[in-house]
This record gives C-alpha cells, structure tokens and sequence, in this order.
C-alpha cells in the first residue's frame, strides 16, 4: 500500500485518515508494508499496528501539525510517572513487529509546542507528544529515517522488549526544551547503533520510572555503539528516572562532540533502584564540559529541593536509596574539555563500589568555560580541574592521563579502599604510596 502526495498538492488537506486507513488495511489483511512516497505529507497523530512496516521513502516527509486537538489524550508516563499525555505523534500501544523505516523525514512539528513550553505552560492541557511512542510493544524496528523536531522526547520506547534503533538521524535545535534523542524506559533488550543525534537535551537516556511509577520495571540488557552525539545536556545518561533499576548496559566506539557530560549516572535519595553491570569503552569525547559523572545528590522532580537530598551526612538505607555498582570505564580520550576531568561521588550511607577506570587521556580547552560538572548542591564552578571521587569502595584507578590541569588532577574523599596505578597528573606519577 502506497500514500503519495496528491492530496498534499490538491491543497494542504491534512492526510492524517489516508495514512491511518492504509495502516489499519494493512494491520486486517495480516500485515504489511505502508509506503509513504516522497513529497511532502501533513498529517496529526498516528496509531501503528502490529505486524505493519510504515516506511517512508527518500524525498517523503511526514509533517507532523502543530495543533493539539490532533493529538488525543492517551495513558502513559511523563518524566517517569504515570499521567495523561498527548498522544505520541506516531503512536502504538501491545503491538508486535512495529517498523519505521527508510530515508525520508518525520518532522515533529516543534516550535509552537516548545513556545507554549516556555511561554505559557497552562495552556498545555496534558503533557507534550513525543515523536515516537511504543507502549509496551515486541520487536520494535527503527532504522535509517531523518528525525527532527521532536515538541518532547524523540524516540520513548516504555515497557518493550526486542528493540533496534539502527542508523537513524536525530536533529532538535540546541535551545529546544526537554528534546532529548533515544529514551528506553524499561525496557529489555535494546539495541542502539549507528545514529547520530544532535538535540536540546540528552542524547540518549536510559530510564526505568520513578518512585512514582506503579511497575518497578528495570532497563536491562542495552547496547549502544557506533553512534555520533552532538550537543545536548549530555552523550549516554543513565537515570535519572531509574526507580526500576537498570542493568546489563554496554556502550562503545561512540564519538561525543560538544555535548555537556559524556557518560553520566544521576539519582537522588527518595528514586530508589539499583545501577549495575555497566561497561563503557572505546570512546572519544571533544568539547565536553565534563566527561563523567556519577550524582546522586541530582536536584530532580518534585521533591528534588528537599534538603536531604543534598545532605551530605549518611542517611538510612532503605529501598528508597539509589546504588551504583560494577560500572567500568575504559579507553576512553576526551580533549577541549572544560570543568573538570570526572566527577563520580557516592551516598555516604551507600558508597559506589566496584567502579573502574582504565585508560583515560584528559587534556583541556584553551579557553574553559566554568561550568558545574554535577547538577548537586554544594558543586562548584570549576575550570581545567581533575578527577574528583568521593564515597566510592572497592574500585580501582588505572592509566588515567592528565595533562594540563589546574590544581590537584586527583581529588578523593571518604575512600579509603579506592586503589591506583599508572596515574599521571600533568606529566607526574600519582600513585599509591
């Protein structure tokens, strides 16, 4: 089944039934593959079926109206909790075999929700639509099209299991608000390669609800590889929506170019949920302001001001504490870095253990701009500063490289059972003993 643009050229009619009339065709007859033909398509919301493949060809655009009433309200989560939501842009809810595919575009249609955002965020009768949807959906294909313009986040898979992103291009403006890239939320069974993703906020997070999700559904078993990331708040982020818990996540042979921090791990008492067994290698990194962090003081949702959050007197632990374990980072170079070369800390009640870093070259911008490397209360301004650890057991330090700091490349606090070796600040040795 075939859309073209004939209607598009008898006027600017909007072919938002002719769209959904050839996927609902070919969901009855057993499935199939729609093919939108190049020229330029309007259309509001659409709800993908099982076993069909919407796949646009070069030179098709799907534009995507700015008007809310195209969008009807549908049940979701927003930021990791339940809620009403307008509906995704292309839309799907327990399907099987759901594709998006091809060289053409899919445009979101942005600016007047992002205007709205900022301006008049009352008059936002439910949350934003992301670009794409899928609600708990099996075997779940997107590969090869252009995304822009995303009104939120661009790609939400939430509760699927066995999906590939695969080549696909992501562009939102740098000030688009909350345009984050790739967000899997828990979800099992990812896998992200070979995009490029240049967005107003994150370039691709991990996410597993927060502690007032219902399911307590972990992010697990996550690949990404071969990707570029341009901009945005940051490269690979891990939480901080993670009550669920994430584990089994492999990064590597990614390229961050411009982005705030690299790899990062954020959560905050009161989230709860457990990151583990995260193995992180082979990137490269320029322009960053810091390449990674661990923040468990992150100042998020609606009880992120409370002071316990940023406390930094041990607490109780209990299940509404966060913990990171078993995270490896190796071989990894950043250069024209800004604030400083790392900033990983731990709860004091719930130290980061198992945490290594190996092979990691660091040298800086010529002219750094000051910038907080963790959004925490009690994190300073810093420019040109090292490796900066606190609360952490159990973890080793291996080859790290850096070269042209200011002041100590190697900061730790509380950690006693932290080892180093082969540690070289600015040309000189800084090992144990």
């Amino acid at each position: 089944m075939t859309v073209d643009d004939t209607v598009h050229a008898a006027g600017g009619t909007l072919e938002t039934t002719v769209i959904q009339e050839a996927i609902d065709a070919a969901a009855r007859s057993g499935g199939g593959t729609v093919t939108v033909m190049a020229g330029v398509h309007r259309t509001g919301a659409l709800r993908l079926r099982s076993h069909v493949e919407l796949h646009l060809e070069s030179g098709a655009r799907l534009e995507f109206v700015p008007d809310p009433a195209l969008y009807p309200p549908v049940e979701a989560r927003w930021e990791g909790a339940p809620a009403v939501v307008h509906s995704p842009c292309l839309y799907a809810n327990g399907a099987t075999d759901v594709a998006i595919t091809g060289l053409g575009t899919i445009d979101g249609g942005g600016a007047p929700w992002w205007d709205t955002f900022r301006n008049s965020p009352a008059d936002l009768d439910h949350p934003r639509p992301t670009l794409i949807g899928l609600h708990e959906c099996e075997r779940v294909t997107i590969r090869d099209v252009s995304l822009r313009n995303s009104p939120s986040w661009t790609v939400h898979p939430l509760l699927c299991e066995d999906v590939s992103v695969s080549g696909v291009r992501i562009h939102n403006p740098a000030d688009s608000p909350n345009t984050d890239g790739i967000n899997p939320e828990s979800c099992r069974n990812v896998r992200i390669s070979g995009c490029h993703i240049d967005v107003g906020d994150d370039c691709i997070t991990i996410k597993s609800g927060t502690e007032r999700s219902p399911q307590r559904v972990p992010c697990e078993n996550v690949t990404v590889t071969g990707c570029t990331m341009v901009r945005g708040h940051g490269g690979v982020v891990i939480g901080s929506e993670m009550s669920g818990g994430v584990r089994n996540v492999v990064i590597s042979a990614c390229v961050f170019q411009g982005t705030d921090r690299g790899i990062r791990v954020k959560a905050r008492r009161g989230r709860g949920g457990v990151v583990e067994d995260v193995r992180v290698s082979d990137l490269v990194m320029s322009d960053v302001m810091c390449p990674l962090v661990v923040n468990p003081f992150y100042f998020c949702g609606p009880d992120g001001k409370e002071p316990h959050v940023a406390d930094r007197d041990p607490h109780p632990v209990d299940d509404s504490t966060p913990s990171f374990r078993r995270i490896h980072v190796a071989h990894v170079t950043a250069r024209g870095v800004h604030a400083a070369a790392a900033h990983v800390y731990g709860l004091p009640e719930q130290p980061v253990t198992e945490l290594t870093l190996d092979d990691v070259v660091v040298s800086y911008a010529d002219h750094p701009k000051p910038d907080h490397p963790a959004m925490a209360g009690g994190v300073e301004l810093m420019a040109r500063r090292g490796f900066h650890l606190g609360y952490v057991a159990d973890s080793d330090l291996r080859r790290l490289r850096v070269d042209g700091c200011d002041g100590p490349g190697l900061v730790v606090e509380e950690s006693p059972t932290l080892r180093r070796s082969g540690v070289r600040i600015n040309g000189r040795a800084d090992d144990d003993g």
